[in-house]
């Protein structure tokens, strides 16, 4: 039998709920499947944590499953000798004690710790697969740094959420070179955080569409009733938009505009003419979903939720988060075999998108022009693992980790 890979944990903080709990405890623990829980195929060797806080449970769970944990990304990497000696590095900068700036973005150090982790690289002349959680950078030039160095060292980069791998009720997803004419993401909570997670739950959809993704031209950033006056204006669709929140089950009655006080749009101009829209509903929606005008005729709409375990659901909110299990698992594969799962051109694209929002509201809520954001990719590769139901069902409920 071959050796099992060892993989780095190089994370900002580590409690309870926290995004290294999500992802780096199911690398030790195993993951929850639809179909049954899964052991790990590879073993976390080492952990950094940048902040252990009063609320840490990371030095525990290291201790209990036997990982050192190291107080040097350096030495994470090279389990303290002088050279790489991981296969893989899950990099997980959320969470923790970082400043924000003036545009209510949180500073955190992915960029920081990927120039170390590319550092070791490139001194010991080995690339290795390297996860990045969430969206690259706060700012463009960060993110493209980050593309770029990894496509130098050959070193596979893959990055996002778990939105693109939840379950969805009911399935939808396009068929390649489907004609999309418009294409609305209903999403909640704070523009950052959950930014990202509506527009990588629009760009995981569209960009199946036919010619492929060819980058975005424009966006321009919303917020209160300049929202509503924008779909009268016929700048985005309410029939999608009605459309995606139907789906939603947990949901008030009545009027959007009756529990949502401060709506927020990011409105996304494609570079070959589709209209994309992040539609954060606050106080209305706790899930994420999603809408498209489709076909020749542009005429049939087509809706689903982006159900996340332990979003808007009582009975999941202490669950084990199966919809990181997924993610995780396709993290793994990356691991063992050496190819990203999901293509690296949707979180750089989406990077791009959610910086512009932020600028545009920074600057007046204008129509933001985006030449930069000129990516083009195809998505054509299945993914490996994905939920088989529209809700999580039998192992994903049960107790976890099992006894």
């Amino acid at each position: 039998m071959p050796d099992r890979k060892k993989i780095a944990a190089i994370v900002t903080e580590y409690f309870a709920g926290s995004h290294a709990d999500v992802i780096v405890t199911k690398f030790l623990k195993g993951f929850p499947t639809d179909n049954g829980f899964q052991a790990p195929r590879v073993d976390v060797a080492s952990i950094y944590i940048d902040q252990v806080s009063a609320q840490d449970i990371g030095v525990g769970l290291a201790a209990k499953h036997g990982v050192p944990i190291f107080t040097s990304i350096f030495e994470a990497l090279t389990l303290g000798g002088d050279s790489l000696a991981v296969d893989g590095v899950l990099l997980i900068g959320e969470h923790g004690e970082y400043a924000w700036n003036e545009k209510e973005q949180q500073l955190f150090p992915r960029k920081y710790f990927l120039e170390q982790i590319c550092g070791v690289m490139a001194t010991s002349g080995t690339a290795v697969p390297v996860f990045n959680d969430k969206h690259l950078s706060y700012n463009w030039q960060d993110a493209m740094w980050m593309f770029d160095r990894m496509v130098e060292l050959n070193a596979p980069l893959m990055a996002g959420s778990s939105l693109p791998v939840c379950w969805r009720k009911p399935w939808l997803e396009h068929e390649f070179d489907s004609t999309i004419d418009e294409a609305v993401a209903i999403g909640f909570s704070g523009l950052e955080i959950y930014g990202f997670h509506t527009l990588e739950v629009l760009q995981c959809m569209v960009e199946r569409r036919a010619g492929g993704e060819t980058g975005v031209a424009a966006v321009t950033c919303l917020e209160g009733d300049d929202v509503w006056r924008a779909a009268e204006d016929g700048r985005w669709s309410r029939e999608l938009a009605e459309a995606a929140c139907g789906e939603i089950e947990n949901k008030p009655e009545g009027r959007i505009e009756d529990h949502c006080s401060n709506p927020a749009i990011a409105l996304i101009e494609y570079r070959d003419g589709l209209r994309g829209a992040a539609l954060m509903l606050d106080g209305y929606v706790q899930d994420l979903a999603y809408a498209a005008r489709v076909g020749e005729s542009e005429s049939e709409v087509v809706a689903t939720e982006f159900f996340a375990q332990g979003h808007g659901d009582e009975d999941d909110v202490d669950g084990p988060y199966g919809h990181f299990a997924y993610l995780s698992l396709n993290i793994e594969e990356m691991f063992l075999t050496g190819a990203a799962t999901a293509p690296i051109q949707r979180t750089l694209l989406t990077t791009g998108m959610l910086e512009a929002m932020l600028d545009s509201r920074h600057e007046g809520h204008r129509r933001l022009e985006t030449p930069w954001l000129d990516v083009r990719y195809e998505c054509r590769e299945p993914v490996p693992w994905r939920p088989v139901a529209p809700r999580p069902t039998g192992a994903c409920l049960d107790p976890w980790p099992p006894a």
